[in-house]
């Protein structure tokens, strides 16, 4: 098999049945009290306690959701905000999520210039020496990185990326209530802004494209806005796109079709609190703490079955 990332990507989804993602994000109010009970016996009323248990919860997790999702996207504040140690954890259930065969999407949203980009790049994919050392990076599949810079913000990813067979997510048109107050600016020349990073993108992407014919670089469209994302999809024909804002953020089946081209490919639609926390937020709250494992299965299925029908739908 290709190991350039949209291969890659592609061959996931075709297994699994259905081009979706379930999103990391580990709320700790939201985790079921018996994993605090456990690692309060263990290590005491601790930070390191409150890692354990919500590092514990994200790893049951991914082994109930890994039958279902060809990918998942750990979201990497939720695990800074534990303390020092939060890194370590995000690692870990990285490296769980790829023991699983599921492609990593590091929700990090990075974006800097110069070394400083390179030594992000370097904290994510495949690993570098120190004085004959050999320092592990968290070795995702793909990245989510911030455009805002410019360029040279961007390129240092995707040449890190690039090197180890990974892929970047750049952030395009968002998902969130406030997004358009940038990334809808018009523009002199005419356009929105987003519409030159949505011509950036596929630049940066046009110089490695898989068999597949979708480029190593992607880009974040939002569920939540149906003519951005029909309009987003004529200008990069050939990007893959990251789709947020499905379920909790009320994110319309009308957008999400719009993000696939005419065959149903090209995007991975993600569900982040829907899934992962199902018990506790949403339609499936009835299941109640003691049931959470049935309440996270169901919601992941539900999710599979409404993406696939959505890709399947004509354009």
């Amino acid at each position: 098999m290709s190991n350039h990332f949209a291969d890659r990507l592609r061959a996931a989804i075709q297994a699994k049945g259905a081009p979706i993602c379930a999103g990391i994000d580990p709320r700790p109010e939201w985790v079921p009290q018996s994993f605090y009970d456990g690692a309060f016996e263990e290590f005491g009323r601790t930070q390191k306690a409150v890692r354990f248990a919500v590092r514990n919860f994200c790893i049951e997790v991914l082994r109930l959701v890994a039958p279902h999702v060809p990918a998942v996207k750990p979201q990497a504040a939720f695990f800074e905000s534990l303390g020092p140690g939060g890194w370590a954890d995000f690692a870990a259930v990285c490296a769980e999520a790829r023991r699983l065969g599921l492609i990593v999407i590091a929700d990090v949203k990075r974006g800097d210039i110069g070394s400083t980009a390179e030594a992000y790049a370097q904290a994510l994919f495949g690993n570098r020496e120190i004085k004959g050392v050999t320092i592990e990076s968290a070795h995702v599949d793909c990245a989510t990185v911030n455009p805002y810079l410019g360029a040279d913000s961007v390129v240092p990813f995707v040449a890190a990326a690039r090197e180890n067979g990974a892929g970047l997510y750049v952030l395009a048109r968002t998902s969130n209530k406030g997004s358009a107050e940038f990334q809808q600016l018009e523009l002199k020349q005419g356009g929105a802004l987003v519409d030159e990073v949505a011509r950036k993108i596929d630049a940066w992407g046009a110089e490695s494209l898989g068999e597949c014919g979708y480029s190593d670089v992607g880009a974040v469209v939002g569920a939540t806005h149906v003519d951005a994302a029909k309009h987003l999809r004529r200008l990069m024909p050939r990007t893959p796109f990251l789709v947020p804002g499905w379920g909790a953020q009320g994110g319309h089946a009308a957008a999400v079709r719009a993000c696939f081209d005419a065959k149903g490919q090209g995007a991975i639609v993600n569900s982040s609190r829907g899934v992962m926390h199902a018990y506790a937020a949403g339609p499936l709250k009835e299941h109640g703490e003691a049931h959470w494992k049935e309440a996270v299965t169901q919601a992941v299925k539900i999710f599979h079955q409404e993406i696939a029908q959505l890709a399947a739908e004509p354009a």
